[in-house]
């Protein structure tokens, strides 16, 4: 079982671990600044605040590892506002080294791949319950406010539509059925979908460390692991209302995953397959929609140190 630790732990763990993988002091890294509110992507990123003369944080990730090279530190403004974007690490420019890590510190900001639903989207089907189809359909998940909804799996083996209590909803044939409370329309809940697809890819990196990050609403995974050959370390990343898993380790990736919290995500909590290899360390998996993990033969998961079967 997985040990709750308070907050305070939490960050002592995620500072430890970030100190231990050379993050805290970093004497020769360039420092790149990103602020959704602030930024602009014709800067240069080399500043937290505007400086002049084309100096300054830039507004998107995207344009953050575009402007990156290898073992360099991204650091995200925390604006309040989700940064509403996906992206994808890749080669030599988004890698660093064992001792000088590629670093993307979030500062517990937020990455939400969500899309609002439009009021004409809904149909009414019968007493309560209204449905759409959304544009992405094989994962997925519905957005209350901002909050990922209370979700019933089908009831039956052939995956018949299963009975709602209100403000439950349900993924059948395709289409997104939710029941309202007596009265109310599903506009009136400020409902949303998973609108994008991953939150970060990391495809064939080395190094990479990504830390202090909260990331919700993507279609498939909040963060993809694909062929990652050397250790990849995830520190203090809250992964929840993912349409498949908060995080997934693919291919021969190799990952360490330290003080996440992993909840609320629609197959598992954390999706293993192939030749991979995962460390989870001191983390919370919460198994209310889906178990803690779901795991190929191939693949090695070690929990706290030890090795899962």
């Amino acid at each position: 079982m997985f040990k709750k630790r308070s907050p305070i732990v939490l960050v002592a763990s995620a500072v430890a671990a970030l100190s231990a993988a050379g993050i805290v002091h970093r004497a020769s890294a360039r420092d790149l600044y990103v602020n959704n509110l602030a930024g602009d992507d014709l800067l240069d990123g080399g500043s937290p605040t505007g400086r002049g003369s084309g100096r300054g944080p830039v507004q998107t990730l995207r344009q953050a590892l575009w402007l990156a090279n290898t073992a360099d530190r991204i650091v995200l403004a925390n604006t309040g506002t989700p940064y509403r974007e996906s992206v994808t690490l890749f080669g030599v420019r988004n890698s660093g080294f064992a001792e000088r890590p590629f670093i993307i510190d979030g500062q517990g900001a937020a990455l939400d791949g969500s899309s609002p639903v439009s009021a004409d989207a809904w149909q009414h089907t019968r007493d309560n319950v209204f449905r759409f189809r959304p544009e992405r359909m094989a994962y997925q998940q519905l957005f209350l406010d901002g909050r990922p909804a209370a979700r019933r799996s089908p009831a039956t083996a052939l995956g018949g539509l299963p009975a709602l209590d209100p403000l439950e909803w349900a993924l059948y044939d395709g289409q997104i059925y939710f029941r309202v409370e007596e009265g109310r329309l599903p506009d009136q809940y400020n409902p949303s979908d998973a609108g994008l697809t991953v939150g970060i890819t990391l495809y064939k990196v080395e190094h990479v460390a990504i830390a202090n990050l909260f990331v919700q609403g993507y279609q498939l995974d909040g963060i993809n692991l694909q062929d990652v050959r050397f250790p990849c370390t995830l520190t203090q990343i809250s992964a929840r209302g993912n349409g498949r898993s908060g995080i997934a380790v693919c291919g021969a990736s190799k990952a360490t995953i330290e003080a996440c919290l992993a909840g609320n995500n629609g197959q598992s909590q954390l999706h293993l397959e192939g030749p991979s290899e995962t460390h989870v360390e001191n983390c919370d998996l919460i198994e209310k929609t889906g178990p803690r993990w779901l795991k190929a033969a191939e693949s090695r998961l070690y929990v706290d140190g030890k090795p899962v079967e």
